[in-house]
């Protein structure tokens, strides 16, 4: 499926796959010890051979590491999704630039051995949480009473969430990773480099901060908290560090064996080092933290992997989307009103543009995605056709194979069809769409059938308590009658929504009403109660000929303004 695709991918437009062509960049400078491997290696890659590259350099032999990090205090949310949405379109990409003969892994990381510093509102059992603050999330009881922990349930949650959606990846707990040996080299070398560290980590800090800071923080063998505690002590050839507990006894623990935890600067780090990641994405918020942090993986030995910094979501009032706020939309709203892969198309599309995330968006969102999706199936059908399929957003949200089929109504006419009907269910809709799509059940249009549902939840949530219906003016009755009278004249049961729009333009342009598209902001405000919509004739189409002269004449019944 990936197969075969490296010349398309080498000139491939989207930002994806200019991120996969700074991986593989980075991978032959990082892998490969001389100009000559280099050579050879971007040679064979170019000419589709990437196969024998990896059979002569061995280097390339080990899989490419795409990581995200997930914060295990808190519920799966948007940003979760994108986390792992992106690098999974950008895995695709690495993987038609080289045929897919570079193994290639996305971790999930989850941050619980984190200590819980804020309580969530919106769980149960504040008290009990309360007495468990600042212990690793790991350890912290579970307030739903269903697992071992309040983490263990986050992730469990955490991959039920990311598995609904299909995702290709391998979880990790970060508790799992400091206790199991696998961050022990990178924890002992950051105890033997350790005012290497400082030195690095210090300029970044407060005064107060500064004082007593350390890339640290040990946890109490008595209280089991996560402390803000300074090193007093630090004994390579032990393995240990000294600190004072929380009663004041000075205490020594190894750096290993989950004893401690690293600051999250230097836990990014190490994680990068000891996990030997190539790829990371994280929002504009985090741009120093990336510099940090690569000078931290340095001194520990390690290699930065190629990161990409989108921008942040904003709200209807074009503030930062924040989870403890509330603004913004949720999982589970999108999902209400639109469908997963209009989802993708938004995380997709513009990643380093700030971009609303409120309800209006969805609307657009799905349209635009069923545009790319039909573009694509006609470019695919088309033999004859130019055009990079890479290039279209849909094979990236898609990992190569996009649905063969979309749909034949888009989501704005079925909102303004569910707006006029007054539909209160998709068997009322489908009535209609049948009669347009002679032989379409909900069975041979899932894809229209799920965006029939969505439409019901936007307009009984959105557009109903919106409507605002306003008389037509003198001129725009005459214009109105003329519509009547124009669509009587074709046959009766016409579905040629070109057709009718081509009616509707005449009647405008003789109406005398310029722009011309003030002609059709009357036809939705007047109509359909609403200042835009949908292409009219694609509308009247759908509702019916017969319909649709009603819906005028009842407007031309009602007394002027």
């Amino acid at each position: 499926m990936l197969q075969g695709l490296t010349h398309l991918a080498r000139e491939a437009r989207p930002w994806t796959f200019a991120e996969a062509r700074n991986i593989l960049a980075r991978l032959l400078r990082v892998r490969l010890d001389s100009d000559a491997e280099r050579d050879l290696a971007a040679t064979l890659i170019a000419a589709g051979r990437t196969s024998e590259a990896v059979a002569n350099l061995p280097a390339l032999a080990k899989p490419v590491v795409f990581q995200c990090g997930y914060g295990a205090s808190g519920l799966p949310h948007m940003g979760t999704f994108g986390e792992v949405a992106r690098p999974t379109m950008v895995r695709a990409a690495f993987r038609a630039l080289t045929d897919d003969a570079i193994p290639t892994r996305l971790l999930v990381v989850s941050d619980d051995m984190d200590g819980l510093r804020k309580i969530p509102d919106n769980v149960p059992n504040q008290a009990m949480l309360e007495e468990d603050r600042d212990k690793p999330v790991s350890r912290v009881r579970d307030p739903f009473g269903e697992y071992d922990s309040f983490g263990a349930h986050n992730n469990a949650r955490l991959r039920a969430f990311l598995d609904g959606f299909g995702f290709d990846y391998e979880f990790m707990s970060a508790t799992d990773n400091y206790r199991s040996g696998r961050y022990d080299a990178v924890l002992l070398r950051t105890l033997a480099r350790f005012d290497e560290v400082q030195a690095i980590m210090l300029p970044s800090l407060g005064d107060a901060r500064r004082a007593t800071y350390s890339p640290f923080l040990p946890i109490s063998p008595k209280t089991g908290r996560v402390l803000q505690a300074p090193t007093l002590e630090r004994h390579v050839d032990r393995g240990t560090i000294v600190f004072a507990d929380e009663d004041g006894a000075l205490t020594e623990v190894p750096v290993t064996g989950g004893y401690v935890k690293l600051q999250w600067r230097p836990d990014w780090a190490a994680r990068w080092t000891a996990l030997e990641v190539d790829y990371e994405m994280s929002g504009k918020d985090l741009v120093d933290s990336i510099r940090i942090s690569s000078r931290v993986c340095k001194a520990l030995g390690g290699e930065p992997p190629e990161t990409f910094t989108y921008e942040l979501f904003m709200d209807e009032q074009n503030q930062k989307i924040s989870k403890s706020k509330g603004n913004g939309l949720t999982m589970e709203e999108w999902l209400r009103y639109g469908a997963p892969e209009s989802l993708a198309y938004y995380m997709f599309a513009s990643p380093k543009s700030a971009k609303r995330l409120y309800f209006d968006v969805i609307p657009k969102a799905t349209d635009e995605y069923l545009q790319h999706l039909d573009g694509y199936n006609r470019t695919r059908e088309d033999g004859s056709n130019a055009a990079n399929p890479l290039d279209n957003p849909v094979w990236s949200l898609w990992q190569g194979a996009p649905p063969a089929k979309g749909s034949p109504v888009s989501f704005s006419l079925l909102l303004n069809l569910v707006s006029v009907a007054n539909a209160s269910d998709k068997a009322l809709l489908w009535g209609f769409l049948s009669r347009y799509l002679p032989g379409a059940t909900p069975e041979s249009e899932p894809l229209l059938d799920r965006l029939a549902g969505y439409a019901l939840h936007y307009y009984e949530d959105f557009v109903l308590p919106a409507k605002r219906f306003r008389p037509p003016t003198d001129k725009e009755r005459a214009a109105f009658a003329d519509l009547a009278a124009r669509l009587r004249a074709l046959p009766a049961d016409c579905k040629d929504g070109e057709a009718i729009q081509a009616e509707v333009y005449e009647v405008g342009k003789a109406a005398g009403f310029e722009p011309l598209r003030s002609w059709f902001q009357a036809l939705y405000e007047v109509l359909l109660g609403q200042s835009q919509g949908p292409r009219f004739g694609s509308f009247a189409a759908i509702y019916g000929l017969a319909n649709t002269i009603g819906l005028i004449e009842g407007a031309l019944s009602s007394p002027p303004p």
